[in-house]
């Protein structure tokens, strides 16, 4: 810990004004400035001297005073935005932790700064929304790292959004975002997507599968992560994952029968109503209409394969039939009963709609013995 300032440090500095006697002096200088039993006197002159060292010509005097002060709530707001914009050696301890700093200086520096500066202003505790959103948008790759490492910021689902499409290349980014504690459900969606794109590239190449092998093991178990993440989503998530789904293209008829096929009732209503165009409260009505006619109108109007129809329904009128929730006490019965009832329609279908049937309840079922760590 430095000592305090004394009068033959004063004196010292008189007689030998070096860098090295300098350097000395800021650090106790700032040593002093961060006590908290200054009086007035005493804090106005210990602010006095910091500004003049401040200026100094030596690099080495003022990182020895901003190495002194990163913590210091007595350092004025106009020397620690000075001392912020000065080389990295002296402006990154200050970046890093000092208060003083308000969030527009933060922003301002993550706008104009280097990737360093960036990069340490990333790692600050509880950084606000104004903050993160400015580093996602002008930060470089290793600052918005570490800011997706960072636990206590604050970031919004679009500034989210944002990151995952401005560093949908950055490998460093989509980990480090993936470990984040608690993801929108929409953002989550969108890097299981990219990973298993870069997963399908991997395997092509690493073991010398045909493309159209890969591409099948690749979306069942995106589709499986896909319905995980689902599972914990509230129904404002779940409807926002679903429209982005389709409007990507990924709400496919596979993961829409995967999710109806395990359970997840909410996931496949939203999706119904968002191929169908129709809103929520109406997509549920059609679909658990007893005839089934709204069902079949439903199927048709989501341009949803004819052959699947069978184990659509078969599926609903389970669903309807035990009056299931979801819960995962009735999770393996529900399956079970589908299961018996698609292989009871398979007898009676024609042979091609028979052989459709049973692959796509092989393509759905086949997942689940491909859990993804």
């Amino acid at each position: 810990m430095a000592a305090f300032l004394t009068a033959l440090d004063v004196d010292q500095l008189m007689a030998e004004p070096t860098a090295k006697v300098r350097a000395e002096v800021a650090e106790k200088v700032a040593a002093d400035l961060s006590r908290d039993t200054l009086t007035s006197a005493e804090l106005a002159l210990c602010q006095s001297i910091v500004r003049i060292l401040a200026r100094d010509v030596e690099e080495s005097v003022r990182a020895s005073l901003s190495r002194g002060l990163r913590h210091s709530q007595n350092l004025p707001q106009d020397i620690a935005r000075k001392l912020a914009e000065d080389i990295e050696d002296v402006a990154l301890p200050i970046l890093a932790d000092s208060l003083v700093l308000t969030d527009k200086d933060l922003i301002e520096i993550v706008r104009l700064g280097s990737s360093e500066k960036q990069e340490a202003i990333a790692g600050r505790p509880n950084l606000t929304e104004n903050v993160t959103d400015a580093l996602i948008t002008h930060g470089e790759e290793p600052a918005v790292t570490v800011l997706m490492g960072n636990k206590t910021a604050a970031i919004t689902d679009h500034s989210l959004n944002h990151a995952v499409t401005r560093f949908a290349d950055s490998k460093p980014v989509k980990e480090a975002m993936v470990r984040r504690e608690k993801l929108p459900t929409s953002v989550a969606e969108r890097l299981v997507t990219m990973v298993s794109q870069a997963l399908q590239a991997h395997l092509v190449s690493a073991y010398d599968l045909a493309p159209e092998t890969v591409a099948k093991i690749v979306l069942a178990s995106r589709e499986q992560v896909t319905i995980r993440l689902s599972a914990g989503a509230s129904e404002d998530d779940l409807n926002e994952m679903v429209r982005q789904m389709h409007s990507a293209g990924r709400l496919t008829p596979s993961v829409i029968l995967r999710a109806l096929y395990t359970g997840d009732i909410a996931f496949f209503e939203a999706a119904m109503a968002a191929r169908g165009d129709v809103p929520i409260a109406n997509a549920r009505i059609l679909i658990h209409e007893s005839s089934r006619r709204g069902l079949e109108a439903l199927h048709k109007k989501a341009s949803m394969p004819e052959p699947l129809y069978r184990l659509v329904r078969a599926a609903v009128d389970v669903v309807d039939g035990t009056g299931f929730t979801g819960d995962d006490r009735d999770l393996a019965s529900f399956r079970s009963r589908v299961i018996t009832r698609v292989l009871t329609l398979t007898e009676t279908a024609e042979a091609a709609d028979a052989d459709c049937i049973l692959d796509n309840l092989w393509d759905v079922l086949i997942c689940k013995s491909m859990e993804l760590a």
